[in-house]
This record gives C-alpha cells, structure tokens and sequence, in this order.
C-alpha cells in the first residue's frame, strides 16, 4: 500500500521557498497530533454550526406537532444545501486551495478566492429559485398535508429567500480552511449561536415591541446568522489575515474546473444521504401518521447531527490531504485518512451506542407525543449501533476530496440508498413494520462505511 502510494512524485518546480510556515507544517508534523490540533476547533464550529438548528427545533417544538413535523420536512433540503455549499462545494474549495498551496503556486491559491465567491453566489441563487418554485409539490412528495405541509413552506420559503448568504458564509469559511486555519472560523460560528440563542426565541414568540413570527422567526434569525457570518470572513480574507488573498483576476474556466471537479462530484453524495433520509421520511409517512414522521424526522437528526460533527475531522482531512497530495507526500496523505476514518468512527459510535441504550433522552427534549416517541426510539435502537460505519466513511469522503479522487465514495453512496431505500421499501411491503426498514436503513450505513475503507486501504487513490 506504501509502496504504491510513494509512486506520485513530487511535481515539477516546487520550491521550499515558495512554501509558507503554516503549509510547512502540514506536510512534516507528526500525523495524530496535528490532526488533533487542527479537528478540535473545526468540530466545535461543525456542532456549534449543528446547534443552531437544534435550537431552532427546540423552540419551534413549543408551538406544536404540525410546527415540529412542518420542520422534519424541510430539514433534509435545508441540511442538503449545508452539505453541498460546506462539505461538497466546500470541500471542492479548501482542497484546491491547499493543493495549490502545497504546490507553492500562492498566485493560484489567491485567483481561487474570487472564482470560489462566484460559484457559491450562482448555487445559492440556484437554490433559493429551485425550492422557492417548487417547495410545495416537494413537501407533497414528502408526505406533507394540510398544518404541518403550512409550516413547512413557511419556514422553507423564508430559509430559501436568503440561501446565498449560507452559500456565502460557508465558501470565505472553506477558503480560510483550505489553507489549514480551523480556528477562526469556529470562533465565528460560535459566535453566531451564542447569538441565536436569544434572538431566535424573540422572534419566533415575540416581545415587547418585536412581534411574533412563529416558525419564519426561526427562519430570520438563522439568515442574520450567516449574514453576519458571511461578513466576518470576508474581512478576514480582505485584511490579509490568510495566506490566501483576495485579488481581481480575468475568471479562467481551469480554476473553476479545480474546484468543481471536486465539489460538483462530491454534491452527488451530499444528495445521495438526503435523499436517503428524505425517501425514509416518505415511507413512514406512508404507512404511519404525523406523530411517526415526527418522530423518525427527530430520530435523523441525530444522524445528521453527525454530518458536521464528522466535517469537524473532515475539513482538516481535506487541508491535510490535499497539502501532501500538491507536495507528493501520498504515504503521508494515505496515512492521515487511515488515522482520521478512525477517529471519525470511534466518535460517531459512541453517540450512536448512547443513542440506542437512551432514545428518550434525544427525543424527550422536543416532544412528548407518545406517536413521536415511540417511532423515533425504534429508529434510533435499529441505526445508532451503525453511526460509526457513516462517521468512517463520511471521514474518507473528506480525504478523497483532498485527493480529487471520488469514484469509491460516489459506488458507496449508491450501495447505501440501494440498500436503504430498495431494500427498506421490500422490507416494509413485506412485513408492514417500521423497524424492517429501519433495519435496512442500518445495513445501508454498513455498507457505505466498510466499501469506501476497502478501496482506500487498498491503493485505489493512487491507480
């Protein structure tokens, strides 16, 4: 396996001198510890980034079941869009920019500032057209009526307006990352729930002079979050706080390929969880009333509760990668993605033993309906013991983007929805029991971790 990947040779022209100390480090520091180093305030942003849609939930849960279950159907697209733009997208970006760097070609790392700002303002437009156009047949599809389809499109509708400023927040956040900077943007998104935390509340129930808003407050509070959010890179990046800079350049059509040969490839699998989740939602939905979808929606969040957990040890992956990748220090890359899958897997794990031994004490925080509990238990007893097989392989996701090598997580991805969704709607045919397809739904996570570790571990980044 070594040997195999001690076959990329450094590229041609590469000088020491045109290397910065902080990119430096990543390609000669010893592996655990400056994964360590680098993970802890990149996943305190990723669950501080997570929290803000609990909190959200957690107040939205006091104004009823429809309120609640409206929530668990926009919550897929919603996390959609936060996965492609920081994960996907964002991913895409923060590798090119420390395969650049690694590569000491610092004019390129400082074009891909402004070309990564225009794709993000693009798809964030895309996306606020897509789901303001078409929400409502959307939801339908997902199994929403009458007062929780009402809530749904109100909140989706005020999320959507603003999708350009998440967009927007998300790649600056991507670019300070590429170049191995994890703290500040955690400092800027911990910020901005500590700023969510009494703001949401106030406009979702009111006071004083500020009237109640109901579920769109939730939606409000979150777009000043990432306004503000977005407004604090970009002062970052623009006062030469990073090694990357932002300068006026003609737009090449190469640069945007560096970025979206990744990004673009990598948004497959973003939409492939989504729709996995999504698609569970409509089978219960199916066979079960608005207290089970309730109740199943809740349970997920868990789940995806990890995504950004896993993306606080992802994004250094990608920067860690991606910098020895540029540098042809592929021993070294493969050798970082092994220890950072592990980490990934032992984390998620525990959160999905936990889960599993204690459903209620998740569930019990945003309802009492006995319908909701009962759902959301049995989901979480059949797929938390499967949590760490998606941390595993959501964590070599990360790495392969570094790579810019995405075969083996996009065949993975496709195995999990076959098995999750194929088989979980024979399952429930069949037997008419939600935990078959629950079943199912933790043999596709499986499926997913242990595929895309037998491909990397077998040299499939370097053939």
């Amino acid at each position: 396996m070594t040997d195999t990947a001690q076959t990329i040779a450094p590229p041609a022209g590469v000088r020491l001198a045109a290397i910065d100390g902080r990119t430096r480090h990543l390609l000669e520091a010893p592996v655990l510890p400056l994964l360590l180093r680098m993970a802890w305030p990149n996943m305190l942003i990723m669950v501080a980034q997570a929290s803000t849609g609990l909190i959200e939930t957690w107040w939205i849960s006091k104004l009823g079941t429809d309120a609640l279950a409206g929530m668990a159907l926009v919550f897929p697209p919603v996390m959609l869009m936060t996965m492609i733009s920081a994960g996907a997208m964002g991913g895409g970006i923060s590798s090119a920019v420390a395969r650049a760097l690694g590569a000491g070609r610092k004019g390129e790392a400082d074009a891909l500032v402004l070309h990564a700002v225009v794709i993000n303002v693009i798809a964030g437009a895309g996306f606020s057209a897509l789901f303001l156009l078409f929400g409502a047949p959307l939801y339908r599809l997902l199994g929403g009526a009458g007062g929780e389809l009402q809530a749904a499109l109100a909140y989706s509708n005020t999320v959507f307006a603003g999708a350009v400023l998440i967009w927007l927040m998300n790649g600056l956040a991507s670019v300070i990352r590429g170049t191995g900077n994890m703290l500040f943007p955690a400092l800027v998104i911990c910020g901005g729930v500590a700023f969510l935390v009494p703001v949401s509340p106030l406009l979702i129930f009111g006071f004083g002079p500020v009237p109640a808003l109901g579920i769109v407050g939730g939606g409000v509070a979150l777009l000043l979050f990432y306004a503000a959010g977005a407004a604090v890179m970009a002062w970052y990046i623009l006062k030469g706080r990073t090694p990357v800079r932002f300068i006026r350049v003609p737009l090449k059509w190469p640069l945007f390929n560096g970025i979206l040969k990744v990004g673009a490839v990598s948004a497959i699998t973003s939409i492939q969880t989504n729709v996995t989740i999504a698609g569970a939602t409509a089978l219960v939905a199916s066979v079960a009333g608005v207290g089970a979808v309730a109740g199943f929606g809740t349970g997920a969040r868990l789940e995806y509760l990890l995504i950004p957990l896993v993306f606080g040890i992802g994004a250094p992956l990608v920067a860690l990668v991606g910098t020895n990748i540029g540098a042809g220090q592929g021993a070294r890359a493969l050798q970082i993605a092994l220890v950072g899958g592990g980490l990934a897997f032992l984390v998620t794990e525990v959160i999905g033993v936990a889960a599993a031994l204690y459903p209620q004490a998740w569930l019990a925080l945003f309802s009492a309906d006995p319908d909701m509990i009962a759902a959301g238990s049995a989901y979480l007893r059949m797929v938390g013991p499967f949590y760490g097989f998606f941390g595993l392989g959501m964590a070599l996701y990360f790495a392969s983007q570094g790579v810019g090598r995405l075969f083996w997580p996009l065949a993975s991805g496709f195995l999990r929805v076959a098995i999750a969704l194929g088989g979980g709607y024979v399952a429930l045919r069949l037997t008419g029991s939600l935990n078959a397809l629950f079943a199912a739904l933790g043999l596709g996570l499986a499926a997913f971790g242990l595929t895309i570790l037998a491909a990397v571990r077998s040299g499939a980044w370097f053939r």
